[in-house]
């Protein structure tokens, strides 16, 4: 009898999608995306699913490839969790600067100390 217990509980659905927000804390929703065909037509349809997926290190981007399994429920939506991660972002996080700050450290209009300068030679 617990064999059988064991192997229910053994087999967990895993799932590879890409990761679209990491926005919340320890939290990222991951679209997964299948290929179905149309019953009728036979045309491949192209279907799209979110996950929220439970990341303990918060340490993935938009766009890092990533495996789930599902999971007891975490949370209201929670039930899957990142299991690894299959290929990461080039790139590294962008910092988004306040629009206030970064404006009154430029002058207006954009102009430079040196353009400036050959404006008043002329």
């Amino acid at each position: 009898m617990t064999d059988v217990a064991e192997q229910v509980k053994g087999r967990r659905k895993e799932l590879v999608g890409r990761v679209i927000s990491n926005k919340m804390q320890k939290t990222v929703v991951v679209a997964v995306e299948k290929t179905r065909h149309h019953p009728l037509y036979k045309r491949a349809l192209r279907l799209t699913k979110k996950y929220y997926a439970h990341d303990e290190g918060d340490a993935l981007q938009v766009g890092d490839v990533v495996r789930i399994i599902e999971t007891r429920p975490l949370s209201k939506l929670k039930r899957w969790r990142v299991a690894e991660v299959m290929h990461k972002t080039a790139g590294a996080a962008v910092e988004i600067t306040d629009p206030s700050t970064a404006a009154d450290t430029a002058e207006p209009g954009g102009d430079t100390a040196a353009s400036t300068a050959n404006r008043q030679e002329s």
